[in-house]
């Protein structure tokens, strides 16, 4: 019991909370709630959830407040919930950090679909369990791609999941340039239609965390101005 995922679902309207919970419980999880955004700070600040479901529009601190409070401390993987057609939410919510977005109304059991993917690309050992590993190596920077850990000459580098899924995306193609779009479509399966701010949010952070020990490997991260970004193999 105490191995399985434990995740926490933040939801002002009691109704969805156990809709989620009941149908997450169905699968396998421990669930906790939380009804309001101070309630699921210190929740999510004191307790090693495996995942977070967020909603935006919470009483007291909002979905964004607590998102960018957790990320200051935690890469746990988090899942927004967000209105229909509520474009610019989503887009603040994943340059907040945020990992995938679920639009209300939706279905439950499409949202313990994305639970489990996620938990899946974070490596939650419950659900991932590698015969071996994978890694690519960039001379002083490595990227071990089914324990989904990066080091940077010999030392990790904490990554949130949508972090580290554009760094191998990029990495897997070295050389290659890749438009904002091309990066939306791909590493977060979504079209945003003229706001691509989150990609360059992430790639600054993927620069920064790179460069925390080696202000060289943040270079192989490049810009081609006017056009996007590609994953240099010899910086």
């Amino acid at each position: 019991m105490d191995h399985q995922p434990y995740i926490l679902v933040v939801d002002d309207e009691e109704r969805i909370r156990r809709l989620v919970r009941m149908y997450l419980e169905r699968s396998g999880f421990r669930v906790d709630e939380a009804e309001d955004g101070n309630e699921a700070l210190g929740m999510a600040l004191s307790k090693p959830y495996s995942l977070l479901i967020l909603d935006l529009m919470l009483p007291g601190l909002d979905g964004r407040d607590v998102c960018h409070q957790v990320r200051q401390s935690s890469n746990v993987p988090i899942i927004m919930l967000t209105a229909a057609g509520d474009e610019t939410e989503r887009v603040h919510g994943f340059e907040l950090g945020a990992d995938d977005y679920v639009v209300k109304p939706f279905s439950p059991r499409e949202l313990v679909m994305r639970v489990k993917a996620l938990l899946k690309r974070s490596g939650e050992p419950d659900l991932q369990k590698p015969e071996f590993q994978q890694v690519m190596t960039f001379r002083d920077l490595a990227i071990h791609l089914d324990a989904r850990r990066v080091e940077v000459d010999g030392q990790e580098i904490s990554l949130t999941p949508k972090e580290f899924d554009l760094l191998v995306y990029m990495a897997q193609r070295p050389d290659k340039v890749f438009s904002r779009e091309e990066l939306l479509r791909d590493v977060w399966n979504y079209q945003f239609y003229g706001d691509q701010r989150t990609v360059d949010t992430h790639i600054k952070r993927l620069r920064e965390k790179l460069g925390q020990v080696s202000e060289r490997v943040s270079l192989y991260i490049g810009t081609v101005w006017g056009v996007g970004y590609k994953f240099e193999a010899n910086p």
